[in-house]
């Protein structure tokens, strides 16, 4: 199984908003903090925004915030705005794959997998990843 870089980067970005939700952080700031390469993570974010993960802002004011609650937002949110499908295999999706003869039992197995993945990742919330009390709790319009 491949968890890719712009999974891992759009992860690492989203936990850096989380942290301080009552604030936007740019771009240049969620890089330096996670040491990620700020291009990359430039166009991660921008995939998602497009997937109503993150909200942003321009003028001296702006930057990112999350697109809703911490608590909201999954690994498998996270995996599915940046990759599309979480498990392929050549490149396609599982849904249609069968195999002749003696490997005929091989498609359920990689689509168990998958589903497993999904259900591990679509348990795991940004908040539930968070240390313990480094969250500044907000409500749902962004006050603190």
């Amino acid at each position: 199984m491949h968890i890719s870089a712009k999974a891992d980067y759009a992860t690492r970005a989203l936990l850096e908003l989380a942290r301080e939700p009552a604030r936007p952080l740019t771009c240049e700031a969620i890089a330096s903090a996670q040491q990620i390469p700020f291009r990359f993570l430039k166009s991660v974010v921008g995939e998602l925004r497009r997937a109503g993960l993150v909200r942003s802002q321009r003028g001296c004011e702006g930057g990112y915030w999350l697109g809703r609650p911490a608590d909201e937002i999954t690994l498998l949110d996270v995996a599915r705005a940046v990759d599309g499908e979480l498990i392929t295999l050549r490149g396609e999706p599982l849904t249609g794959l069968a195999y002749p003869g003696p490997a005929a039992g091989l498609p359920g197995v990689w689509r168990r997998i998958e589903a497993e993945a999904a259900a591990l990742l679509g348990a795991t919330t940004l908040t539930a990843l968070l240390p313990e009390g480094s969250v500044a709790r907000v409500d749902r319009k962004g006050a603190a």
